[in-house]
């Protein structure tokens, strides 16, 4: 008997009325993908994806992720019909930097239903152990590098782009099911004006001083060379992120993955990157313009015939995008404490306040980067949103 089938028999004795079904074709994936469009077809803040784009995350021969990682994912029925859904996985990146047998549980949705919710994670358990992991981490699909995080806080606007967004009832049936915190990230907003009012400019000014004299100057990022500003965006992430929990470095593939879906979304002024006097990257900023203004009004489902131009149109023409994420802030070890960052805040804001942009969220940020939560704050950002990623020994 396979492993998979194991879990699914083990499940399913396990309660009575909610059979576990491992996803082995095309059309279960389809399952997965769509059943958030009944679950949250009644909630004004959720962002409906391109079914398009979600499928293409999870088919192994289009997302590089499948190189170095392993998924299966698990539906799970009530009298025939679908009432949640899982999967696991196991980044065997993450466990080579990390040292650890961790699995991760990944796009977990679920009915107000504590049974549903502790066969689904039952089964990614159960799935992950199998495969030898001593530990589970999620919501993550499938790393950090991707989509992840609980949204514990905040529920009542909807999520910027590629950030996430559930029901607050999840982390009580994640929780009630074992779990408990193993991190916590925040998310910031703050209105670009005030921000500017608010950031001090004599801390501002020293900053640009103390840059200039270790002949540090930041520009914008150059679009007609973009595959080697995606390089010096990584090379600097892989520096400046390398202590930061959870992180393991992007590779090639994830790159040119990643910039590729990112190329149609990137405007190169709110690409920032900080060099030397010979040219050295040593810090990067990259902001990008909230196309979940526009998807939410497109109404997201299949991209053709309609729904790509119907995003289009919100985003290119009919601009109905105000707001833009901070996505990504970052200085290497040698060079941090010259205010970098506080130069790469104050100049984004000024940017994107001249393209018509008025309000910036900053995400996400783990709890214990005391240094970045201090700067957001005192630059008037407000936290808003409370993201969460739980662990279980298995």
């Amino acid at each position: 008997m396979s492993s998979v089938a194991g879990i699914q028999q083990a499940a399913t004795r396990a309660s009575q009325s909610v059979q576990i079904e491992p996803v082995t074709d095309p059309k279960g994936v389809m399952e997965v993908i769509e059943f958030p469009f009944k679950l949250y077809k009644n909630d004004h803040n959720w962002v409906p994806p391109f079914i398009e784009e979600r499928r293409d995350f999870l088919d192994p021969k289009k997302n590089p992720f499948y190189e170095h990682g392993k998924v299966q994912l698990f539906l799970a029925r009530r009298h025939g019909e679908v009432v949640g859904t899982i999967g696991a996985a196991i980044n065997y990146s993450h466990n080579t930097v990390h040292n650890e047998k961790a699995g991760a549980f990944g796009y977990f949705e679920t009915i107000d239903d504590q049974e549903v919710a502790s066969v689904l994670l039952r089964a990614a358990e159960e799935w992950v152990r199998a495969e030898g992991m001593t530990i589970i981490r999620g919501p993550m699909t499938f790393s950090l590098n991707d989509e992840c995080t609980l949204l514990v806080s905040g529920d009542d606007d909807p999520p910027v782009a590629m950030m996430t967004y559930n029901p607050l009832y999840y982390a009580g049936l994640i929780e009630a099911a074992g779990y408990q915190k193993a991190m916590d990230f925040y998310a910031y907003l703050g209105d670009l004006d005030e921000r500017l009012h608010n950031a001090p400019p004599k801390v501002f000014h020293a900053a640009e001083k103390a840059a200039a004299r270790r002949g540090i100057t930041v520009r914008k990022g150059r679009m007609s060379e973009f595959n080697k500003e995606a390089e010096i965006i990584r090379s600097v992430m892989n520096q400046a992120w390398s202590k930061n929990w959870g992180f393991v470095p992007l590779t090639d593939h994830e790159v040119e993955h990643l910039g590729k879906n990112l190329k149609q979304l990137v405007d190169p002024d709110l690409v920032l990157i900080a060099e030397t006097s010979d040219g050295k990257p040593v810090g990067i900023s990259l902001t990008l313009p909230d196309v979940n203004q526009a998807l939410k009004r497109a109404g997201g489902g299949h991209m053709f015939p309609f729904g790509l131009l119907k995003y289009l149109w919100y985003a290119k023409i009919n601009r109905k995008i105000n707001r833009v994420r901070l996505v990504l802030m970052g200085v290497v070890e040698d060079y941090r404490m010259l205010g970098i960052d506080a130069i790469f805040y104050v100049q984004t804001a000024r940017i994107a306040l001249s393209k018509g942009y008025y309000h910036l969220e900053g995400s996400w940020i783990l709890e214990t980067n005391t240094m970045m939560n201090r700067i957001i704050e005192r630059l008037g950002g407000r936290r808003y949103k409370t993201y969460r990623i739980y662990e279980k020994n298995v």
